[in-house]
């Protein structure tokens, strides 16, 4: 029996109905391709996708390197009794396995046309947001940083930089690095450890003579004092190192191309690699060692 063709018109619009009404359920679920779908307008250049976002890399092989910092990154006392010695400094040196003679080409390196030291004997973190505005003027690669001990080496423990100031500080001068060079690496050395220095460089009768002339006194005074008094004001001074180096870790954490190096803290350095002057700085040895325990850090894989 032949339908009608009333019959027919009415099959035809409910068959229309229900295929209008899928074909709306399926474009709304992204199966057709939205007016934003990448199919539909032909492929991008480079293969790449609108709205796609580059992954950041960290750069093992940086070609460029400034650093910034206090005594240790000058090379202080390394070379001759109370003076920089930049030429053995770990970061920028050219008479020590630094960073730069590691990581640059043996050309570059040697001429120092791509490595700066920016660093300043008796530096505390309100130093370090200059050391970093001349430092990007530059346009480094990487930077390196070293800051913190002279915070906790004052006249007394009451005179510390508070860990609140040193995070304001540090942040600030992190902030304003990013904006400056929004792709420049960091890397961040922990503080050292403050008394294993002094727990080694009391060992020797002239370096400790050399610190009554005042070299970190909030630690080093009256070396050989093991009172009570004494002894806990020297763990206050570690106490407070400690601290930097949780706001060190914590706000360069927050940056994926800065790295934190807790190694600086917890090795533990030897007569042999702290300064024949003083007894507390690096040697040209332990200038070394720094160089060492950067590069590792910095061309790691993964952080």
């Amino acid at each position: 029996m032949r339908p009608s063709p009333r019959t027919t018109g009415r099959t035809a619009g409910r068959t229309g109905m229900v295929l209008f009404t899928t074909a709306a359920v399926l474009s709304s679920a992204g199966c057709f391709g939205s007016s934003d779908d990448p199919s539909r307008h032909g492929p991008t250049r480079a293969g790449k996708t609108p709205g796609a976002k580059r992954s950041i890399v960290w750069n093992t092989r940086p070609t460029s390197i400034a650093s910034v910092g206090d005594s240790i990154t000058r090379g202080f006392d390394a070379c001759s009794v109370l003076s920089d010695c930049p030429e053995v400094s770990w970061s920028t040196g050219t008479d020590v396995q630094s960073l730069a003679q590691r990581l640059l080409p043996s050309t570059t390196a040697d001429a120092g046309t791509h490595a700066w030291n920016f660093a300043k004997t008796g530096a505390v973190v309100a130093d370090l947001p200059g050391q970093i505005e001349a430092a990007a003027a530059r346009k480094p690669k990487l930077i390196t940083v070293m800051i913190g001990a002279n915070d906790a080496c004052r006249d007394s423990v009451d005179d510390m930089t508070s860990p609140e100031q040193f995070r304001t500080t540090f942040t600030s001068a992190l902030t304003r690095l990013r904006r400056d060079l929004p792709k420049t690496q960091v890397y961040v050395a922990s503080v050292p450890d403050l008394k294993r220095l002094w727990s080694e460089g009391r060992k020797n009768v002239f370096g400790r003579q050399i610190w009554k002339l005042g070299i970190c006194p909030s630690m080093l005074k009256d070396s050989e004092d093991l009172d009570a008094a004494s002894n806990d004001r020297r763990q206050r001074v570690s106490d407070r190192v400690t601290e930097y180096n949780k706001v060190l870790k914590d706000v360069c954490g927050r940056d994926v191309l800065c790295r934190y190096d807790p190694a600086v803290h917890k090795y533990r350095f030897t007569t042999s690699e702290l300064s024949k002057w003083d007894w507390f700085h690096p040697s040209k040895a332990g200038q070394a060692q720094l160089a060492d325990m950067a590069y590792r850090r910095i061309t790691a894989s993964a952080p």
